[in-house]
C-alpha cells in the first residue's frame, strides 16, 4: 500500500483503501440495516452492560476490609484477563466446530500467526486497560461507588475529541452540546462528594483525588479509541480471536505488574491469592463479563454508545449502594442524574444527526467518486500500454522480406 492506495499484484491496478474515516463509519452503516432480532439482542446487550457497570463499584466497596484492600489489585486483574483468555479459547473451539467445509480452519497455526501480525495494535489498548483497572481500585479510596460512576462519565467528552483526532468522526453542535449538558450534571453530582479535613501522603486528598480523576478519564478513553479501531480495521477477523490477542498481551501486562510489586514488597507479596473473598471471586467474574461485552460495542456498534450505556448504570448503581450499602441519595445526585439523561437523549435525538447524516452522504458519494474515477484511470492507462504495445509491433510484422 502506498499513498493510501492498494496495487494488485497481477495486473498492478489501483484501489484506493479504507481509512480511518471508513472505519468510523462502521456504525452507521450497520445501523441502518439492523433488523428486529439484532436490535433486541443490542437492547440486551446494553441491559446486561448496566447491570455489570452498576455492579462493579458495589463489589470493589464490599471487597474493601476496614477502607483498604486486603488483596493486590493487580492480581485481581491479572486473574479476570485468565478467565477472559479462557472464555475466548472455549468459544473458538465451538466457532471451529461449527465451521463449514472449504472455510479457512480457525486453529490453524497459519490463520492464528496471520492474524496476530495483523492484531498487533491490540496491545496498545491492553496496556491503557492494564492501568486503567488498577486505578478502579485507588479511586475507591477517594470516592463513594456512585460518584465513581458519575466521573468515569468524563470519559465521554474526552472520547468524543479522540474519535475526531483519531478516527476523524463528525459530531454536529446539538451532540456537542449534549455532551456539554454531560458536564454539567456530572459537576452538579461531583459537589461535596469529598470529606472535608482529611489528607494523604501529605496533599489535601483534593488534590490527590483530582490527580487521579485526570488519569482516570484519560487512560481509559485512549484505551477504548484504540480498542475500536483495532477491533474495526481487522473487521474480517473473528471477533474470539481478536479477545484472545488483547486479553493475552492484558495478562502479560498485569503480571509484569505483579512482578514489578514482588521486587520492590519482597516475595511475600507474589502470592496472587492471598487476600480474595467470596466479593473478589464475584469482581472477577462481573470485570470480565464486563470486558467481553465491551469488545462486542467496539467491533459491531460504537465507543459512545457503550459510554452512555454506561452512563445508565449510574442510576442503578447509586440505588443499589442506597439499598445495600446505605449510601444516601442526595438532591445533587439526583439532579445530576437527570441531566446526565437529558444530555443522552439531546446527543441521540434524530435532530441532532440530520446534518451530520448529511454530510456522511455527500462524504460517501464523493469517496464512490473518486474510487470510480481511479479505476476507471486505471483501465485507460492498461488500454493504452497495450495499444502501444500492438501498434509498436505492427510496422516490424509488415516489413518485407525481400528488398523491393
Amino acid at each position: 500500500m502506498k499513498d493510501g492506495m492498494i496495487e494488485c499484484s497481477v495486473c498492478h491496478s489501483k484501489l484506493a483503501s479504507p481509512g480511518t474515516r471508513s472505519i468510523s463509519k462502521a456504525y452507521d452503516r450497520h445501523r441502518s440495516k439492523v433488523t428486529s432480532k439484532q436490535r433486541a439482542l443490542n437492547f440486551l446487550l446494553v441491559g446486561g452492560d448496566c447491570i455489570l457497570v452498576g455492579f462493579q463499584p458495589i463489589l470493589v466497596y464490599m471487597s474493601k476490609v476496614d477502607g483498604k484492600f486486603k488483596f493486590s489489585p493487580v492480581s485481581v486483574n491479572f486473574l479476570t484477563e485468565v478467565i477472559k483468555v479462557l472464555f475466548a479459547v472455549i468459544m473458538l473451539l465451538f466457532e471451529s466446530r461449527s465451521q463449514k467445509v472449504g472455510e479457512k480452519p480457525l486453529l490453524s497455526v497459519s490463520t492464528f500467526v496471520q492474524a496476530a501480525r495483523n492484531n498487533v495494535l491490540l496491545a496498545v489498548p491492553a496496556l491503557f486497560y492494564a492501568v486503567n483497572n488498577y486505578l478502579k481500585f485507588i479511586m475507591q479510596l477517594y470516592f463513594n461507588p456512585a460518584t465513581v460512576k458519575m466521573l468515569s462519565n468524563l470519559k465521554v467528552l474526552v472520547i468524543a475529541v479522540l474519535l475526531k483526532i483519531v478516527m476523524k468522526r463528525k459530531f454536529s453542535i446539538i451532540q456537542w452540546e449534549a455532551l456539554a449538558l454531560l458536564l454539567i450534571g456530572i459537576s452538579i453530582n461531583q459537589l461535596r462528594s469529598l470529606p472535608e479535613g482529611t489528607s494523604t501522603l501529605g496533599l489535601p486528598v483534593t488534590t490527590i483525588a483530582y490527580i487521579y480523576t485526570l488519569v482516570f478519564v484519560t487512560v481509559p478513553s485512549l484505551a477504548s479509541v484504540f480498542n475500536e479501531y483495532a477491533l474495526k480495521s481487522q473487521y474480517d477477523t473473528n471477533i474470539y480471536l481478536q479477545n484472545l490477542f488483547l486479553y493475552g498481551y492484558g495478562a502479560i501486562f498485569n503480571f509484569l505488574g505483579i512482578i514489578g510489586i514482588a521486587v520492590f514488597k519482597g516475595p511475600n507479596s507474589f502470592d496472587i491469592l492471598e487476600g480474595h473473598s467470596k466479593a473478589t471471586m464475584l469482581l472477577m467474574c462481573n470485570n470480565a463479563a464486563q470486558g467481553i461485552l465491551s469488545s462486542f460495542f467496539f467491533k459491531y456498534a460504537d465507543t459512545i454508545l457503550k459510554k452512555y450505556s454506561s452512563t445508565v448504570a449510574t442510576i442503578f448503581t447509586g440505588i443499589a449502594s442506597a439499598v445495600m450499602l446505605a449510601q444516601p441519595l442526595t438532591v445533587n445526585f439526583l439532579l445530576g442524574i437527570s441531566v446526565v439523561f437529558i444530555s443522552m437523549h439531546q446527543f441521540f435525538s434524530p435532530l441532532a444527526k440530520v446534518k451530520d447524516d448529511e454530510q456522511n452522504g455527500v462524504l460517501d458519494q464523493i469517496e464512490v467518486q473518486n474510487m470510480h474515477r481511479r479505476n476507471d484511470e486505471s483501465f485507460v492507462n492498461m488500454a493504452a500500454s497495450a495499444h502501444e504495445e500492438v501498434t509498436h509491433r505492427v510496422p516490424d510484422e509488415r516489413r518485407p522480406l525481400l528488398p523491393a
